[in-house]
């Protein structure tokens, strides 16, 4: 895959207006695209559509749990749509439902572990005994036993991570600050030629792309940064 394959931008604003404007700025430099709640919630759905019509990949961020027979159902319709990713909460049974629904696809699966914004103390708070890492290397067998196509977890874990993975399966690391920027509301970043060192296949990148006063110049200095790695 080239730095192009692997660089998924997350279209986290407000409007549609807003992110046709961002997908229109960034052209053909940028073929992959992360929908999540705050879009889909402003008609993402249908804007997810549209971009697969124009073959871009899309990403789709809904990080599903509910009963089997619900994700199940919600899979094989998203399945339909042509999505070539979507998340789910690492729950062993709800994997296995979602592997089930979407046999015979090429949509992804990736079970999300410990979500980049969270730490160690905040694990605790919600209830959790393990630290962060041993979740995300717990949550990553038991993604690989369900069949999963890969899992979203921290860069600072991609390395650890892929041990227990394989090489085939796809790891996505959220939480990618280019050096020196602001890492906002994540607790566990790394710099896009960290991410792509530790192991990580794909990396997703939001507000400093779509935030930034020039955002193709933003995509454009990742994918450098990207292609330097991947060339040596």
């Amino acid at each position: 895959m080239t730095a192009r394959d692997r660089l998924i931008v997350g279209l986290d604003v407000p409007t549609l207006r807003e992110a046709e404007t961002i997908v229109s700025t960034l052209g053909d430099d940028i073929t992959f695209y992360k929908i999540g709640y705050q879009l889909l919630f402003a008609g993402g759905m249908g804007f997810a559509r549209e971009l697969i019509e124009s073959e871009k990949q899309v990403f789709l961020d809904m990080k599903l749990l509910d009963i089997d027979n619900t994700v199940a159902s919600g899979v094989e319709n998203i399945a339909r749509m042509g999505v070539s990713m979507l998340t789910l909460h690492a729950y062993p049974k709800a994997m296995r439902a979602a592997v089930k629904a979407a046999a015979g696809s090429p949509l992804t699966l990736l079970g999300v572990t410990v979500l980049t914004s969270m730490d160690d103390a905040d694990l605790q708070e919600a209830g959790y005994v393990d630290s962060a890492e041993t979740l995300v290397l717990k949550r990553a067998a038991q993604a690989r036993e369900a069949g999963m196509g890969g899992i979203v977890c921290s860069a600072e874990e991609a390395s650890r991570v892929r041990d227990i993975l394989g090489p085939d399966m796809a790891i996505v690391t959220p939480g990618i600050r280019p050096a020196g920027s602001d890492p906002g509301d994540q607790k566990r970043v790394m710099t896009p030629a960290q991410a792509l060192n530790a192991g990580a296949t794909h990396l997703v990148v939001g507000r400093p792309i779509v935030r930034a006063a020039d955002p193709l110049a933003a995509a454009r200095a990742i994918l450098d940064e990207m292609n330097t790695v991947l060339e040596d």
